[in-house]
């Protein structure tokens, strides 16, 4: 094949092909553009910044290990610092969801940085005499051990991210139990009135279930920390040297300034990849549970006129392009639907990791496709829950407090004093003539207003071991 003005002529092993002369990518990602048009996105920038680490520490070890000059180190060290800082970004064009169990990734990397060390060494794009893609970038390597530890290096920063979002949503939340803590409301149960309960105590049980979250994703992030680097292929480390075997984690773990480990079965961390399940479900379980805080946002702010209207939400934008005036939970409902995308790319990972053959999975592409968005979205949902939400609610806290005195319910608070069967009967007469149970209590003089009110407190109604029995 002749070269055409504007291009360079790359060949592998299905044959040649025409490069723009001025990519720094070649020939393995072209074909991996042409074969995987799927979700027509780019890589993650964290999973380029990772493989980009990992290139980095690979040559720094196999230059340790004697089998790679110092000046081809230099230069892939070069190439691949500029990638970490953010530049050529705009070269890795293979879409996410590929096939090849991530090849094509780490191909687009490995050319790349090839051609970015060749142009600091003065040669032309795409002249691998000088640094070769397979023989210097990926020397010691495979996609098998590249790949997935490059997602679990991202996957522990994205992480990261997300517990700073998640710890913003807690705190917030706390504030909100504070400022709120002498709130009395009616509690419900299967959306039935139930008994008393503060609002602070809501919103504080609110704070405690996005803490739990925390503590499980800063686990996680120590189990992402096992990498499989030095396996190659399928775990056996054919083509690595003995010292670079038993260097290259902990000259990656000095590159990322992780406290990474090498894998004590490298078969097994080769093949098995139920790191990731565990991951997405804590995911999933997290997404679970702003859902739920959303929900109960969503109940308790309904209305304004015919709901609970127990709270406020923060008005964010019209509501209606035919009802005048109305004003939707938007936030909230939002919240809801990331969680909603996150079970769905649950479900995707789960299937990808069943779906593994004897030495190799496959399948992480969608998995880590998956696995970011989710991990992402959650981080920017509790951020917009946060500032457009949370910190905005206001409480109705006398229409609260007449709901909850005016309630059959708060016959409970009664029965440590009056005994069960007396407060059935009390409940019944309440129904039957419609009074409050205050009313009935004093009618049928079972007890004074002043005892009521006593019992009634905010604080002996929902704080243990306070309420005493006459």
């Amino acid at each position: 094949m002749e070269a055409k003005q504007g291009y360079r002529v790359e060949h592998d092993c299905v044959g040649e092909s025409l490069i723009p002369e001025n990519v720094y990518y070649g020939i393995h990602t072209q074909r991996a553009t042409e074969n995987f048009k799927i979700t027509r996105r780019r890589t993650n920038p964290e999973m380029i910044k990772s493989v980009a680490e990992i290139k980095k520490a690979c040559a720094i070890t196999n230059f340790e290990a004697g089998v790679l000059s110092e000046k081809k180190k230099d230069a892939i060290v070069y190439a691949c610092d500029e990638i970490i800082w953010g530049r050529y970004l705009d070269q890795f064009i293979v879409d996410p969801i590929q096939g090849g169990a991530g090849t094509s990734h780490n191909m687009n990397a490995n050319e790349v940085i090839a051609n970015i060390a060749i142009e600091h060494l003065g040669g032309k794009l795409g002249d691998y005499s000088i640094i070769h893609p397979n023989d210097d970038v990926n020397m010691g390597q495979s996609t098998n051990d590249v790949y997935p530890t490059s997602g679990k290096i991202a996957l522990i920063r994205l992480l990261g991210e997300t517990i700073e979002s998640l710890k913003e949503l807690e705190s917030a939340l706390i504030s909100k139990a504070e400022e709120f803590d002498d709130v009395i409301k009616m509690g419900r149960t299967q959306m039935q009135d139930a008994i008393p309960i503060r609002l602070g105590q809501e919103f504080r049980a609110y704070s405690t279930v996005i803490s739990r979250n925390i503590r499980l994703f800063k686990t996680a992030c120590t189990v992402l920390k096992t990498v499989n680097m030095g396996a190659t292929a399928i775990g056996t480390g054919l083509n690595a040297d003995v010292s670079y075997m038993d260097k290259i984690v902990k000259n990656l773990a000095q590159v990322t300034d992780l406290e990474l480990v090498q894998a004590e079965d490298l078969i097994d961390g080769t093949q098995n990849i139920d790191v990731f399940v565990h991951v997405s479900g804590l995911v999933k379980s997290c997404a679970i549970s702003m859902s739920k805080i959303a929900n109960d946002l969503r109940l308790m702010s309904s209305g304004p006129t015919c709901g609970f209207a127990e709270i406020n939400l923060p008005a964010r934008q019209a509501g209606s392009s035919i009802m005048p005036g109305k004003v939707n939970p938007v936030i909230p409902e939002v919240v809801s639907q990331v969680a909603f995308n996150c079970v769905g790319n649950d479900v995707a990972v789960t299937m990808a990791a069943e779906a593994g053959q004897l030495e190799l999975n496959a399948f992480e592409p969608v998995i880590f496709y998956n696995l970011f968005e989710s991990v992402e979205t959650i981080g920017r949902a509790a951020s917009t829950f946060v500032h457009n939400c949370i910190l905005g609610i206001t409480a109705n806290a006398e229409r609260t407090k007449n709901m909850v005195h005016n309630s059959y319910g708060i016959v409970t608070a009664f029965a440590p004093h009056i005994g069960y069967e007396k407060s059935v009967e009390v409940i019944h007469k309440a129904i039957e003539k419609n009074l409050p149970v205050k009313a009935v209590l004093i009618s049928e003089k079972i007890m004074t207003e002043e005892e009521i009110d006593n019992i009634l407190d905010v604080f002996s109604m929902t704080t243990p071991g306070i309420a005493k029995k006459n």
